[in-house]
């Protein structure tokens, strides 16, 4: 499940929830609900969380391991 890999991609950033939240520019209970699992992410802001740290969307949806898109493949 992403809820694992939202948490891990926070912590490996030094990251807290709410300077996530702010550059989602949600509050900082609404990232905490997406974070735990009672909410599922919009996909919008599932593709700023993407961009922000620079992965694809399929590796915080924990499907894939590779961090980075095969420019390849585009």
């Amino acid at each position: 499940m992403y809820l694992k890999k939202l948490k891990d991609l926070c912590i490996d950033n030094d990251l807290y929830q709410k300077e996530v939240a702010s550059v989602l520019k949600i509050t900082r209970q609404q990232y905490g609900l997406y974070e735990s699992g009672k909410r599922d992410i919009p996909i919008d802001l599932l593709i700023k969380l993407a961009d922000f740290y620079n992965v694809i969307t399929d590796y915080i949806l924990n499907r894939t391991k590779k961090k980075e898109l095969d420019k390849q493949n585009v």
